[in-house]
């Protein structure tokens, strides 16, 4: 199969499985879904490119089990946590603000995600279809951006939701862990992944194309669907403290508070 087809295949299987998604909020009212398939529908396109893929099988065995991973655990947590809850709020806010065209508009917002999904994807195109797999330099140096990055978001995931089962933080902002550093360690570490297939795809004659999923991810989660959902909320609705938080504490980067 050809580099091309293979991108096909990709974007169509996000297609099939976020288009599955719409026709199932329809019934539930709840497009949370999305995050955890989305998420997930990333582990299998890397996995079908590392199947059809042309290259030595080395460096596609390891992208395919490193981008799984990432996708397991990602998808896994965002699954525990939508158990027993209401429509995320952003989902919600945009059904309401849509109205009677909300379910046209949002299979308009989930192609845009498979869109996305498959741009995020061309790191794993990339490796899959190279002349050469990875040295054990660049291999190494990969599986160690990973290794940081994934533990890094999940310890943020894990500290944050420690916080908040605490009946007595309700209400109030998490400076604790990872969070004393920067006001979203999770969107650092998870655009940080995403550097892991620049390294590994080194010497590719494509490399360059790598560099479009950090970049991109940075972008969605810096300027468009993470941070600015999160912090562009009513004064009402913001926890105790935010604003003395979004003084003195890094927004992306993990860094010590300023005074």
């Amino acid at each position: 199969m050809t580099a091309l087809a293979a991108f096909g295949l990709g974007l169509a299987t996000a297609l099939v499985l976020l288009i599955v998604v719409w026709f199932v909020q329809l019934f539930t009212r709840d497009a949370s879904l999305v995050d955890v398939v989305w998420s997930a529908s990333l582990g299998v396109i890397a996995l079908e490119y590392a199947l059809v893929g042309d290259s030595p099988v080395t460096g596609r065995f390891l992208m395919a089990v490193l981008a799984l991973a990432w996708s397991l655990r990602l998808a896994g947590y965002l699954a525990v946590r939508m158990k027993g809850a209401s429509e995320d709020s952003r989902y919600a806010a945009a059904r309401e603000s849509w109205g009677a065209r909300a379910n046209v508009y949002m299979l308009g917002f989930f192609i845009l995600q498979a869109v996305i999904a498959a741009v995020l994807s061309l790191p794993f195109l990339v490796i899959a279809y190279m002349d050469t797999g990875p040295s054990l330099i660049t291999a190494g140096v990969a599986i160690l951006v990973w290794f940081v990055s994934v533990v890094g978001e999940g310890t943020a995931d894990a500290q944050l939701k420690a916080f908040k089962d605490q009946p007595e933080n309700r209400g109030q902002v998490c400076r604790q862990g990872l969070w004393y550093y920067s006001r979203h360690p999770n969107y650092f570490f998870e655009s940080l992944h995403w550097v892991t297939y620049v390294v590994l795809a080194i010497g590719a004659s494509y490399w360059w194309a790598t560099l479009a999923s950090p970049v991109l991810m940075a972008l969605l989660l810096l300027k468009i669907s993470g941070i600015p959902t999160i912090e562009g909320r009513d004064a009402s609705e913001k926890r105790q403290g935010h604003d003395e938080y979004v003084r003195t504490t890094n927004a992306f980067f993990p860094w010590p508070p300023r005074d």
